[in-house]
């Protein structure tokens, strides 16, 4: 009886490795009949679906009103009224719905192998920008990264997990706090460095970050550039004056660390065999739609729906007052920081059909 138990346990786990391993077909049609398995997410709180939520850390936001618009209305740690990109590159993609939190205690076996994001909102690039306010750097999510690899190896063996990551889809999101909330807020880091400086920082790290996980066994990655950091309603506060402009010196700041980006990236693709490192541009769809919101039924770009009212002073919604918009929909912004699920979902559709075939050799990563 005892055999037959373990005997039948391995037959479903190799049932379930082999539904999770070939995932859904996408509506995405990809070169050479190719599969993607997993995707697998590092960075901020763009991409964050709830890490933060039992860190020591204000950055979090596992309270009303986030989730408002998600499914059942739940909060989960998601820095936005519904969906992140992560959860819709998944979708779109046609791996899952949602992309989990790998720090949520609820996940199972099938999670980890079709993708995780290890992302923790207030992280970034330059190393002091999570120790500020205290959540995962990119060192710690590298750390959770090996942990996950481990878990991967017991549950399917060393070969399958390979050729896993080998197929997946890596996301790197970061480097938004490091220009609005190290740079530009802490005066230290400005006396140190000007913004050339700053960004060839920024760019050392996002590189050191890529090679180690292209040494773990990734090998597609796509790498968000920096928004216009300047146009978010809580840069517009603080440096757009009583017009609340965007501000132009962090916009360029994030352009300019976007070009030396963009440019290592190349560098990395010619020095490491089978790489395909893709520049993701994020910050001229996102500007465009700032700039003409009626063209997608937008009629606010300058404050967010929830949290702060007309201040924009805080960044984060306000737990304690929870001041939401009547229509979420005419908001760009879902708080002073972070897109809503509508703006995610007009701009990440076009990025996705934009780029997918460049991590399979098509095009040049470019």
């Amino acid at each position: 009886m005892h055999f037959l138990f373990l005997k039948l346990s391995t037959i479903l786990l190799s049932i379930l490795i082999s539904v999770f391993f070939h995932p859904i077909q996408a509506a995405l049609k990809l070169p050479n009949n190719e599969t993607i398995p997993a995707v697998i997410v590092f960075g901020d709180s763009i991409v964050d679906p709830g890490n933060n939520n039992n860190l020591q850390t204000l950055v979090k936001c596992n309270f009303p009103p986030y989730g408002r618009d998600f499914m059942a209305g739940q909060p989960t740690g998601r820095f936005c009224n519904g969906k992140v990109p992560s959860d819709l590159i998944v979708s779109e993609l046609g791996i899952k719905e949602l992309l989990p939190a790998y720090l949520d205690p609820n996940l199972q076996i099938q999670d980890l192998i079709t993708g995780v994001s290890f992302a923790s909102g207030g992280s970034g690039y330059d190393p002091l920008t999570p120790r500020i306010v205290s959540v995962l750097s990119l060192s710690d999510q590298l750390r959770l990264f090996k942990e996950y690899l481990g878990k991967m190896k017991t549950a399917v063996g060393e070969e399958k997990t390979m050729t896993i990551l080998s197929k997946s889809i890596f996301i790197v999101c970061a480097g938004s706090d490091d220009i609005a909330n190290t740079y530009y807020s802490t005066p230290f880091r400005r006396m140190k460095y000007n913004v050339p400086a700053y960004t060839n920082l920024m760019v050392s790290s996002a590189s050191s970050f890529l090679q180690e996980i292209y040494g773990l066994g990734a090998r597609k990655v796509g790498i968000f550039s920096a928004p216009p950091i300047g146009c978010v309603p809580s840069q517009r506060t603080m440096g757009g004056g009583k017009q609340r402009k965007c501000v132009k010196g962090r916009n360029q700041a994030a352009k300019l660390f976007n070009s030396k980006l963009s440019s290592e990236l190349d560098s990395l693709n010619n020095k490491l065999p089978h790489a395909r490192l893709v520049y993701i541009d994020i910050y001229n769809p996102l500007l465009y739609l700032i700039q003409k919101p009626r063209a997608s039924g937008f009629e606010v770009v300058n404050k967010g729906c929830c949290g702060t009212g007309n201040l924009e002073v805080a960044v984060l919604c306000n737990e304690l007052n929870p001041y939401t918009c009547t229509n979420v929909s005419k908001y760009i912004f879902w708080d002073s920081y972070h897109p809503t699920q509508k703006a995610y979902e007009i701009l990440l559709p076009p990025i996705i059909q934009k780029y997918t075939n460049k991590f399979f050799g098509g095009d040049s990563p470019r």
